[in-house]
């Protein structure tokens, strides 16, 4: 199996200004996929941040009406040693058909370097990657330069 042509990249929130707060990504659809993971990825991260990344879920296509759900990746901070770091969560079988990632920074400030997920377990593939992909290319036994 091919990671490319079997899992949907997708980035679904920008890097956010270094802060304390909630910030919530684009919302998936899941529909013809069993489960996607989401990275949070952050740059500069103070001493005593929390860092936690959550998902929510919700019947139809709006921000309106998420329900967060049970469970999550979250990080305290100790001597700054989160600083270019990240936290995965998985989500598998998701009970509702939109999902959307949000990262909640408290405590003290951390700089948000964005939000991708990966959509996989598909019955529709080869998948099309989205609009924040550049460009993908699958090398097969690939003779050297």
């Amino acid at each position: 199996m091919n990671f490319i042509k079997n899992f949907k990249i997708t980035r679904v929130l920008e890097a956010q200004a270094d802060g304390t707060g909630t910030q919530s990504s684009d919302i998936l659809d899941m529909s013809g996929f069993e489960g996607v993971v989401f990275i949070a990825k952050f740059d500069d991260v103070d001493n005593t941040s929390v860092l936690t990344l959550q998902a929510q879920q919700n019947t139809v296509n709006s921000a309106t009406g998420m329900a967060t759900l049970s469970g999550n990746a979250t990080y305290t901070a100790a001597a700054a040693d989160a600083d270019d770091d990240m936290l995965v969560l998985e989500v598998f079988k998701p009970q509702e058909r939109y999902l959307r990632a949000q990262v909640v920074i408290a405590t003290a400030n951390a700089t948000n370097a964005g939000v991708i997920a990966i959509q996989y377990n598909t019955y529709k593939a080869p998948i099309t990657q989205g609009s924040t992909v550049l460009d993908s290319e699958l090398l097969v036994s690939p003779d050297e330069a």
